[in-house]
């Protein structure tokens, strides 16, 4: 058997999306790859997964393919789920979900597809990091960001990530020489003041596009969008336990019948 790590690779952007072809070839320096993606995009998808519907799972690479590639017709969380039980013949050694077309920093991570796929890695008991790349387009230049993603999964495999804990990294749109390196922080309180643009199709019936405005709220110099704005790889781990252990001892306090 390979000694080599085994890396597992999805993304939401889809299987063919420059940024996962950007994640594998620096992955294929650190390991075994498999990579299960969504045969289009998911962005937005959330930890959304698939359970009124068939899922398909094609083999995409071809005989002598350096690594082994897989779309899956579902979700982000499908893909990291199908991979493990119906792909994998051994547990990956790390999962890394991107690169994505665009932020995923602070609440962005809510609804990303990108990050939920590393969560659910995550909540399969298998260390994951979330990658991230600021520019939205197709053609984005991913080339500055390869150094410091192969540094950040060089240390998970290396350091290993604690269990129950994910890492969301975004990386800002720059030169090489104009990054000025990591920075792990907290997750801006920020949000979308959102809108939506009524129109009418022509026979009248109304429809929306969502809109809005990302607004930052913290002026904090230890958060996400901080890190980003003044040039930094942002690093920050995240949780999939939800619960605000802090207010629970408040909550005992209600007065509850029985």
């Amino acid at each position: 058997m390979s000694k080599k790590p085994l890396i597992l690779i999805t993304n939401d952007d889809g299987i063919t999306a420059p940024g996962i072809l950007a994640l594998i070839e620096v992955m294929e320096t650190l390991g075994d790859v498999v990579v299960v993606a969504p045969d289009s995009p998911q962005s937005g998808m959330g930890h959304a997964i698939t359970l009124n519907n068939v899922l398909h799972l094609d083999k995409v690479s071809k005989p002598g393919d350096k690594t082994l590639q897989y779309s899956c017709s579902g979700t982000p969380a499908d893909c990291v789920k199908i991979a493990i039980n119906e792909v994998l013949d051994r547990r990956p050694d790390l999962c890394v979900s991107g690169i994505n077309h665009g932020s995923n920093s602070s609440i962005n991570v809510i609804y990303s597809g990108t990050m939920s796929a590393a969560i659910e890695a995550g909540i399969e008991g298998i260390p994951a990091i979330g990658f991230s790349l600021l520019n939205y387009s197709w053609d984005a230049d991913f080339e500055a960001s390869k150094k410091y993603i192969k540094q950040i999964a060089e240390n998970a495999l290396k350091n290993k990530i604690a269990e129950g804990i994910i890492l969301n990294v975004n990386i800002p749109d720059l030169k090489k020489k104009e990054l000025k390196g990591i920075k792990v922080c907290r997750q801006a309180k920020a949000n979308w003041k959102e809108k939506f643009d009524k129109r009418q199709t022509p026979q009248g019936r109304d429809y929306y596009w969502l809109t809005g405005e990302f607004v930052n709220y913290d002026k904090g110099t230890d958060t996400d969008e901080y890190a980003l704005q003044n040039g930094y790889i942002s690093v920050v781990p995240v949780q999939y336990d939800l619960t605000a252990h802090h207010y629970m001892q408040h909550l005992n306090t209600w007065q509850f019948e029985k």
